[in-house]
């Protein structure tokens, strides 16, 4: 396949590559000047997509890393490192953020471009890391030297069709491809399309070890269904970010990319029309043009047409980092879910949204959300007559045989779903849930009260607190009826 016409849309345009390459320069000759001028034993360094020639066109994010000697001690790093970072912002007339990783950095913008500088320790090649960053310098120096200029070009490729299905992006939210993996998928499998045509055959545990470490199949890794072994780190997977979701995703995806390649009952203009697709942003073509209300009532049809219950929760977060706060949510919702199924309720699918900063909403979607008034308690086999004696001393005249068991038939607490979480999700029970450890209070609220979709739809300003007046608040209620559109058509994202 020809993908020049491609790339051209992709390749950042010359004027693009000569402004993040002065602004790079500019950030990090101050930084190397200003250690020299106070004596500050570290040195600046260009990482990150920008150092190594494979961002896309517009993503130009720029990421200076200051790199200290590792017997530097870490609170001394950490306060060197933020001086550094702020100084240099304001020198530049930049607008800073402090986030926090394993330690704090600085994200500046600066020149209408976003630089993150992160102060790390230098460690060479086969050192154990000190702060989780460190590699990252590894990270570039390797793929600078063993990347070809050609094979820039299929990372670009690799990439912007990895954004396109949904399986880009290793911070926890997407627990898709790291760039640097797509970087190292180059490298093992030389072209985009090869790549490709290795991931339609890919097994549920695969194994890459570039450098023939040997160590890929030592069992640490077993639970992960992509292990690629770090060329700079022998003990370091670098697809332990990747969650199987996503895994599952880029391989079906590349066999339905790969199904219009090599059909050849295509003409090569519609061929070529429809590979192109790959590389877009899904259309949704039966959400365009209409209203958020418009929208809500197709998705409140299309629930209605399930003959499911769905359930809502909504309720305010605290402030923290969406790194810290998506594997909370996933991991309370998930233990919400088992505690609905374990009292017997069925639970068809569920999902979370988050504006990442005010509040997240739960959506459960039920098959079984109401059950009769009564269920059979199951108590000992028949065969062992103390253990018998014992259930009927404490239920008394009730019991009776039902196969080999001794039962009785009792009335249950909760007779809808509904009910269940009205009460499981207060102070005195919320502790039979795995919750997140910042959101127990919040979950717990008075705000966080179980509601069926169709009452949550049918008033979106009041569900997303905004008035008419209110842009943002609209644009959050779109995003997360997007969201329900994903919920009710999965897969949308790997076909064309």
């Amino acid at each position: 396949m020809n993908y020049e016409s491609i790339l051209n849309e992709l390749r950042p345009t010359p004027e693009e590559i000569e402004a993040v390459n002065e602004t790079t320069e500019k950030v990090i000759d101050f930084i190397n000047e200003l250690c020299e001028k106070e004596d500050i034993d570290a040195k600046a360094n260009a990482v990150g997509s920008v150092a190594k020639n494979t961002w896309l066109r517009g993503k130009s994010d720029i990421d200076i890393f200051i790199s200290f000697p590792i017997d530097t001690d870490m609170d001394e790093l950490k306060e060197k490192g933020l001086y550094i970072a702020y100084k240099t912002n304001d020198a530049l007339n930049g607008k800073a953020s402090e986030h926090y990783a394993s330690h704090p950095y600085l994200t500046c913008d600066i020149d209408g471009f976003e630089v993150d500088i992160v102060p790390c320790y230098a460690i060479e090649e086969g050192q154990s890391i000190i702060s989780a960053v460190d590699r990252t310098i590894l990270h570039t120096r390797y793929i600078q030297k063993h990347l070809s200029k050609e094979q820039e070009d299929e990372v670009l490729l690799l990439k912007k069709f990895m954004d396109a299905v949904g399986t880009y992006g290793s911070e926890f939210k997407t627990g898709g491809f790291a760039g640097y993996l797509c970087e190292l998928l180059i490298l093992k499998y030389g072209t985009f399309e090869k790549t490709l045509r290795a991931a339609q055959n890919w097994k549920k545990h695969t194994e890459i070890d570039l450098e023939g470490y040997g160590t890929a199949g030592n069992g640490i890794f077993k639970p992960d269904p992509l292990v690629f072994i770090d060329p700079t780190d022998m003990n370091r997977n670098v697809g332990a970010a990747l969650r199987i979701e996503r895994y599952v995703d880029f391989i079906v995806a590349s066999r339905n990319f790969l199904d219009i390649a090599d059909n050849n009952d295509l003409d090569e203009e519609e061929k070529q029309e429809r590979i192109i697709e790959f590389f877009k942003p899904l259309q949704k073509e039966h959400l365009l043009g209409k209203s958020n209300d418009e929208i809500a009532k197709d998705i409140l049809e299309s629930f209605k047409d399930r003959q499911t219950q769905t359930l809502v929760l909504k309720f305010p977060i605290p402030e923290m980092s969406a790194d810290a706060l998506h594997p909370q949510l996933l991991k309370t919702v998930t233990s919400i879910c088992e505690k609905i199924e374990m009292e017997e309720f069925s639970v068809f699918n569920y999902d979370y949204w988050t504006d990442e900063e005010r509040f997240v909403i739960f959506t459960i979607e039920l098959n079984v959300f109401k059950q009769g008034k009564y269920y059979i308690h199951k108590g000992p086999k028949v065969w062992p007559k103390k253990a018998c004696d014992n259930f009927k001393k404490k239920w008394q005249d009730a019991l009776y045989p039902l196969d080999e068991f001794m039962v009785l038939t009792r009335e249950r607490e909760f007779k809808t779903a509904k009910e269940f979480l009205e009460k499981a999700l207060t102070d005195d029970y919320i502790h039979i849930f795995k919750i997140g450890k910042n959101i127990k209070e919040a979950i717990c609220s008075d705000e966080c009260v179980p509601i069926e979709i169709d009452e949550f739809l049918n008033d979106l300003e009041k569900a997303f607190d905004y008035d008419i007046s209110n842009k943002n608040g609209d644009e959050l209620a779109r995003d997360y009826l997007n969201s329900l559109d994903d919920f009710l058509n999965p897969g949308q994202y790997i076909k064309r």
